[in-house]
């Protein structure tokens, strides 16, 4: 099996590479993340079998990444990530000036001020009680269940519990049916942190594409048969990043296909309620088969510093998951919970700030992006984002020189498992229109950066890199 840095280069991306732009590829990945601080590269030797290169090209790159500060060198022949220590200029993403976009997310709703105030009494009625919601507020998960109920799938409280976000949640359910050494199918492109969260439970990664046009549907449900995966993590409605939602016809045949080869299905929602003019309402996957896990957030509808989220399974895994919880939590802040229960009673008061929110930010990429020549933004009728199409492969290029105009661009790589979609970009439809009008505008200048071929190196890459 390869190394796991040749599968973030890209064997096609290193090919034929120089010791200088291999040295770049390498620094980018350690900027963006996808290489962590502390992560062992293979040997000198092994990487140049891997990459079919001479060792010499191999030390030359080493070389380079170690005297920029990028890798130590150990003894026994050990090269390990780092980081510059002397004089690094980070991107001051609490100041006014830098814009982060690898955030998709929204200001809160202009309601939570007004639910908060109306939560408070709710709240002092339960000093009385130990104060821990190992499940969640029974009237919360009511209230939860009853939104899936009106979106076609009938659900009772005691089939949802009630998390601190749907990330909290996706490692909940890792933490209880997971199986190190196993196979789980993921999206290429997908949620980087579910990337993340399965491969810390120890799964090996299936990836399946998806693209602004849907499922590749027979490689889905072939690889679903061949590779029986133990689990697939799958986002059907407004898929982050592509935008893309699953049709009903097609839920249904996965559904079954993933029954067939035994595979437990966990949907993410948290992009479920971000319509803008799709015009139609997909059924929720769990509609299908009640072995469905399903977790969702409020994160994206009422805003991401209210930590709540939930778990939508059967009873029997509910009882599971509620004797694996304390043993890393003991439940989901009563205030938040409290908070919840006003927001989620004036739904249509949520979705349609949502939909507001998101016109206005849509509308604002599309402007930034008219101007600038080989880049094609989608039809993108909700969700978090835009998943462009720059034509040509140098998405972290771009996202090297906008971080050198204080804006943070993750790369289209970073969505995937193994260093592809180079021509892919994701800008965020969620900011104020000004702020999305500044952040495109750093976008320009960074892609005339690119288009005109200048190369960023040494030192200019060494004040991109982000602690």
């Amino acid at each position: 099996m390869g190394s796991r840095l040749v599968e973030q280069l890209g064997a096609q991306n290193a090919a034929g590479a120089t010791a200088s732009t291999l040295a770049d590829q390498i620094r980018a990945l350690v900027l963006d993340g996808r290489l962590t601080v502390g992560e062992r590269l293979p040997s000198e030797r092994a990487l140049a079998l891997e990459l079919r290169r001479s060792r010499s090209t191999i030390t030359r790159a080493y070389g380079l990444l170690e005297a920029e500060g990028y890798v130590a060198r150990l003894h026994g022949g050990n090269t390990r990530i780092t980081l510059p220590h002397a004089d690094i200029v980070t991107i001051p993403t609490d100041d006014d000036s830098a814009i982060d976009l690898s955030i998709a997310s929204m200001d809160s709703t202009p309601g939570l001020y007004d639910a908060t105030v109306r939560s408070l009494p709710r709240l002092a009625a339960m000093r009385g009680t130990s104060g821990y919601s190992l499940r969640g507020l029974p009237e919360l998960r009511e209230a939860v269940a009853a939104r899936f109920s009106e979106r076609g799938v009938e659900t009772s409280a005691d089939e949802i519990m009630i998390t601190s976000g749907a990330l909290n949640a996706l490692n909940l359910v890792l933490a209880t049916i997971g199986r190190r050494g196993e196979r789980a199918l993921v999206e290429q492109p997908t949620f980087p942190h579910a990337l993340e969260a399965l491969h810390r439970h120890g799964y090996r990664l299936v990836p399946t594409p998806v693209d602004v046009e849907g499922w590749d549907a027979r490689h889905l449900a072939e690889t679903l048969l061949s590779v029986r995966p133990h689990l697939a993590y799958l986002i059907p409605d407004f898929h982050n990043p592509t935008g893309a939602t699953l049709p009903d016809d097609e839920r249904s045949r996965l559904v079954a296909t993933a029954r067939s080869a035994g595979t437990t299905l966990i949907v993410d929602e948290t992009t479920t309620e971000l319509d803008i003019d799709r015009g139609w309402a997909p059924t929720p996957m769990a509609a299908y088969d009640p072995r469905v896990v399903t977790v969702g957030s409020m994160s994206k509808i009422a805003w991401g510093g209210m930590r709540i989220g939930w778990i939508r399974a059967e009873r029997s895994l509910i009882t599971r998951l509620l004797a694996v919880r304390p043993s890393f939590e003991l439940g989901t802040a009563l205030l938040e919970q409290c908070i919840a229960v006003e927001l989620l009673a004036d739904m249509p008061a949520l979705t349609a700030h949502v939909r507001t929110r998101l016109r206005a930010g849509r509308a604002a990429v599309e402007a930034g992006l008219a101007a600038l020549p080989g880049i094609r933004m989608p039809s993108t009728p909700g969700g978090l984002s835009a998943w462009v199409d720059l034509e040509v492969p140098v998405s972290t290029a771009l996202s090297l020189a906008a971080r050198e105009r204080q804006l943070i661009l993750p790369p289209g790589p970073r969505f995937t498992t193994g260093g592809v979609l180079e021509r892919r970009l994701r800008i965020p439809i969620t900011l104020p229109p000004e702020r999305t009008a500044e952040a495109m505008t750093r976008v320009a200048e960074s892609w005339a950066h690119v288009q005109g071929g200048a190369a960023s190196h040494g030192d200019d890459l060494r004040h991109a890199a982000v602690i």
